[in-house]
């Protein structure tokens, strides 16, 4: 589907004033995200889920830390942060949607599965690449854009909330994944014993393989994209979530539990990316953890 750009958003903006259109652009679930294509540039439009990030302002604080942590630290480095609209803000609201406008990335391309295991080295390096770079950035002022994110100890409370106020009828049509649950319920208490032992560090927490942009002929890392949730949090995340959605052939959505298997090869070409700039950041605790990140973040 096409729709004019919106004349009250572009206005807001120090950019060209050309005729637009919006076409409707990549997988994600939660925000929606076009391209802005004119005559002569693009961009990419993309208004914000506030029921899913309900303080877009938290948002905003913790792109702007990174940013100008970023460009003290590695003023290279194409860290994709909005466009700051006339007042100065990355986020512009209008009614009571709220928009934020991108440079568009004409050589990058997303995938939401991988093909190559070269791909998962590319991608795993640029999320490790950002991770290195914003080691040591104090955190003191990052707030939570989604509270709890990946807390499993959460989680695990949760579900065990959930098993006691259950029907029968539906715990026993569940009976199968429950006691799958169950059985890993270690995966839970051993992550419950690392959260004292492991550093807490600005991480993208969502690092599957459609936030990333890769050359769309070369296939090597262009940027990380998708900054909504970066806040503090644990290695874990990072690395767990690029061996759910690296590892496999198939997109996070399949339902055919059959055709889901891990590729050892882009296994082995991931754990090469990130490392090649995370090994000297990671502590050794970490290091001994680097397996369990992905039943962590699977689990």
């Amino acid at each position: 589907m096409e729709i004019a750009v919106s004349v009250a958003l572009w206005e807001l903006y120090d950019l060209p004033s050309e005729s637009l259109i919006l076409t409707r652009a990549g997988s994600g679930h939660i925000n929606e995200t076009y391209i802005a294509k004119g005559d002569k540039q693009s961009w990419i439009v993309q208004k914000l889920n506030h029921r899913v990030f309900t303080q877009p302002e938290a948002i905003e604080q913790n792109i702007q830390r990174c940013q100008a942590f970023l460009q003290e630290k590695d003023p290279d480095y194409l860290f994709l942060a909005p466009i700051r609209n006339k007042k100065g803000c990355y986020t512009t609201k209008i009614a009571d949607s709220y928009w934020r406008i991108f440079p568009f990335i004409s050589e990058g391309i997303a995938f939401d599965t991988l093909s190559d295991p070269k791909q998962a080295y590319e991608a795993a390096k640029k999320f490790g690449e950002l991770s290195m770079l914003l080691n040591g950035i104090p955190l003191g002022n990052f707030k939570e854009t989604i509270p709890a994110f990946h807390d499993l100890s959460l989680r695990f409370k949760q579900f065990e909330q959930a098993l006691d106020q259950a029907p029968e009828q539906l715990k026993a049509a569940a009976k199968e994944a429950i006691a799958l649950a169950v059985a890993h319920r270690d995966i839970a208490e051993t992550f419950e014993k690392l959260k004292k032992t492991l550093p807490l560090r600005v991480q993208h927490h969502d690092t599957k393989i459609s936030n990333v942009l890769l050359h769309k002929d070369t296939y090597t890392g262009v940027c990380v994209i998708d900054l909504d949730t970066l806040m503090p949090g644990y290695f874990l995340s990072d690395l767990g979530d690029m061996m759910r959605t690296y590892l496999c052939a198939y997109d996070e959505n399949e339902v055919d539990l059959s055709k889901i298997s891990i590729r050892e090869d882009y296994f082995k070409a991931l754990m090469r990316g990130y490392l090649s700039e995370m090994a000297e950041v990671l502590s050794a605790e970490e290091k001994a953890q680097l397996l369990f990140a992905g039943k962590f973040i699977l689990y």
